[in-house]
């Protein structure tokens, strides 16, 4: 049984939902609302590839998403823009990313096009559909703001009621733990998961809070509530999850539906999926052949923990397909169900970040490692440092993801199999990285279901369809008369009826990664630098035959519509790094600090793809940091363990610890120097005791700060953050070359 709180003429009440109550009500539903405006709902999941749900070829369990994709349409060439932050702007303005201010992710790099804010020359949804007597809900994540830690309430001007939602409860920030997330929010007010009064883990039928499950409650309550307090207007939600986001946390419940079911490895699974795929018209042997995982992307010596990555994966989806159920049901329980138009989609594809893959894991403690924290804490960090009940976080191989003390990621060879059939990933704006499903589902509208509408779309094209069948005003002017930018997307709705709808391209930019796609051809390039690539999306959709060279006339016409884009739409200068030209710390190449100290990112040694060079001069009485920048995902230490002297570095969160095997003992001088193609060689007291070659620099600059003598804000190496240092560091010298 799930309690909600419903607010009826200005008064809360607690009313109890039963399995019978909502059996019994959902044959006999109330009578419509007397709105005549339909509802709108759009649905989002987070870094899932494009075979990740059953009706688009997945041996995952989403029998509510195939129920809305049996009765609806499925889009087989829809996009997203590759990465979450700039997909949420862009969905929420139908601008593209760039115009809206999120060309990248949530920093400010200089230009008007990567402030790292949803800019004041856009509206969203919600405020374009006050116009038309909507009311606008959002549950979820948020991710369009810089303002995650907020010191005055005017820092929340993009907040989601500072931006036409009535209500809201989700996180602002953009990942974290799915049993503890950060800076959960209920409308303007942080909120712990264990001191709400409104929603609290007793309540819940599993008896313990999943992120997951509070999103999906959130967006039932708000549905309910709408019914009983504003059935005169039609509505408007936002539902954001963050499954299958990193860190993989599942319930226990979930996961067991799943142990054994990744037995058959990589590319079995991914040679099922295609042809699963072939079978539901979705894509065709003639156009689409699978890209290879290549070998070095399959774990061997820990294939039972990255086999246990994905059935974690599979469960995180399986719980969100529960909870869209439980929307669906809200929809028909409240007469809504035939008048609200469903869309469902995802905002990059398949992830393979390495977060939390590198290193050795462990198993849990048998008692926790900490004390338990407050009810009303408020966890800070993204990656938590410990669970509520004591136990530290846990990464690396062999550390089996699900529970709550574990923060890992399903890495590339899984990222590959989601992504079925296509190339590259998150990030990238190859197929792999900005391929979506959609299913859009309207019984008032909607006909013939089952339907595949191979129509190429993009998320801006939602703001549109949304002004188009609401019969909205999208304005010319808001925000105290801020100029707004004309809608970038072409309303959906036509398709709805079986009517075609003209465009004259798609674009598309992140980190450099670019592309353009007209009519059947799609013009692609990876980073800044890459070539242009271009493809007959019609005869190629999985990029394998690239005609550049063959068709150097279409090559060099897309090239420069996607110029001519690129300079009215802020994308330039491209991919630009920094709020300042050069920052302050990438001019500077000596550093001295001593014990204590610590200097931010933007102020420590600028080391993405630099070599650098480390000089300690230190009294050592036991283990601990010597020195560290950086954290789980990139980042560097020098650390005394067992006595002995160790390096370990962290690239694009794979990590590596090299043990000098010496140890280290009283008055030290230490010199370790890596350089920028990876050789890496550490002096004490002047002997060499390491000469080897590593696989690189650094490749991003790490977000954590400097700090001599501890590690407290990001874990580098095998130690339990602070880990201080027995001893005392007289000098810490830093060079760059």
């Amino acid at each position: 049984m799930t309690l909600f709180h419903i607010r009826v003429a200005n008064c809360w009440l607690t009313i109890a939902l039963a399995t019978l109550f909502l059996s019994v009500n959902a044959c006999n539903p109330p009578a419509a609302k007397a709105a005549d405006k339909p509802n709108i709902i759009y649905i989002m999941s987070d870094d899932m590839g494009y075979s990740d749900i059953g009706c688009y070829g997945s041996e995952i369990k989403t029998p509510n998403l195939n129920s809305l994709a049996d009765d609806g349409i499925r889009f087989t060439q829809f996009y997203n823009t590759g990465r979450c932050c700039p997909t949420r702007a862009s969905l929420l303005t139908g601008l593209y990313p760039h115009q809206a201010g999120i060309g990248h992710m949530m920093n400010d790099r200089g230009h008007d096009g990567y402030r790292g804010e949803l800019n004041r020359q856009s509206v969203t949804i919600p405020e374009v559909l006050q116009s038309a007597g909507y009311r606008s809900y959002l549950s979820g994540k948020w991710h369009v703001t810089q303002a995650v830690n907020p010191k005055t309430e005017s820092d929340k001007h993009n907040w989601p009621l500072q931006r036409g939602f009535d209500r809201f409860y989700g996180t602002i920030h953009g990942a974290g733990s799915f049993f503890d997330p950060n800076t959960l929010t209920r409308d303007n007010t942080f909120i712990s998961p264990f001191a709400d009064p409104e929603y609290q883990p007793k309540q819940m039928a599993n008896g313990e809070y999943y992120y997951t499950d509070a999103i999906a409650d959130h967006a039932v309550r708000f549905i309910r509530e709408h019914h009983f307090e504003s059935d005169d207007q039609p509505f408007f939600m936002y539902v954001s999850f963050t499954a299958a986001h990193w860190p993989m946390h599942a319930l226990d419940k979930d996961i067991k539906k799943y142990e054994g079911k990744y037995d058959a490895g990589y590319d079995a699974i991914r040679n099922a999926r295609y042809e699963r795929m072939l079978e539901l018209g979705l894509i065709n042997r003639g156009n689409t052949r699978n890209w290879p995982i290549e070998d070095g992307w399959k774990e061997k010596e820990h294939w039972e923990w990255d086999k246990r990555n994905m059935e974690v994966y599979a469960a995180m989806v399986d719980n969100m397909d529960q909870g869209i159920g439980r929307i669906m049901q809200s929809l028909k329980d409240t007469g809504q169900f035939e008048n609200t138009l469903i869309c469902f989609f995802q905002d990059n594809g398949g992830c393979a970040e390495g977060y939390g893959r590198g290193g050795t894991g462990r198993e849990r403690s048998a008692t926790p490692d900490r004390d338990v924290l407050a009810a009303d804490y408020l966890q800070p960090d993204m990656t938590p440092k410990q669970t509520r009940d004591g136990y530290a976080m846990r990464t690396g191989k062999g550390s089996m993801a699900g529970p709550a003390d574990t923060a890992i990621g399903y890495g590339r060879g899984w990222a590959t199999v989601s992504n079925t059939p296509f190339r590259e990933y998150k990030h990238y704006t190859h197929e792999g990285g900005i391929a979506t499903p959609l299913i859009v589902h309207w019984p008032d509208k909607i006909k013939q279901g089952g339907q595949l509408d191979e129509t190429p779309g993009h998320l801006i094209d939602l703001m549109a369809t949304a002004v188009d069948i609401a019969a909205a005003d999208y304005p010319k002017e808001f925000h105290d008369g801020q100029t707004i930018k004309p809608m970038e997307g072409t309303s959906l709705a036509p398709l709805f009826q079986n009517k075609p709808i003209t465009r004259e391209a798609i674009y598309w930019e992140h980190e450099g990664n670019r592309a353009i796609r007209v009519g059947k051809y799609k013009l692609v390039a990876k980073g800044a630098q890459g070539e242009w690539e271009l493809y007959d999306i019609n005869l190629d959709r999985s990029e394998q035959n690239d005609l550049s060279v063959k068709q150097p006339f279409q090559t060099k016409k897309l090239a420069q519509m996607w110029q001519d884009y690129a300079e009215r739409a802020n994308v330039l200068p491209l991919n630009p790094r920094s709020t300042k030209a050069p920052s302050d710390n990438r001019k500077q190449k000596h550093f001295e600090l001593k014990h204590g100290a610590t200097l931010n990112s933007d102020q420590a040694p600028y080391l993405q793809k630099r070599g650098f060079q480390i000089t300690i001069a230190a009294d050592v009485t036991g283990d601990g940091v010597l020195a560290a920048q950086g954290g789980s995902n990139h980042g560097w230490s020098l650390y005394v363990k067992q006595g002995t002297l160790r390096f370990a570095t962290t690239r694009s969160g794979q990590q590596t610890i090299v043990d000098t095997k010496t140890a280290v003992d009283g008055t030290v001088n230490i010199s370790t120097k890596l350089t920028k193609a990876g050789k890496l060689n550490i002096s004490i007291n002047g002997q060499s005791v390491v000469d080897i070659k590593m696989d690189g620099s650094l490749t991003s600059q790490p977000l954590e700060p400097l700090e001599v003598g501890s590690d407290s804000e990001g874990v580098v190496g095998k130690y339990e953050q602070p880990f201080p240092l027995k001893g005392n560091v007289k000098t810490l010298v830093i060079d760059i070359p």
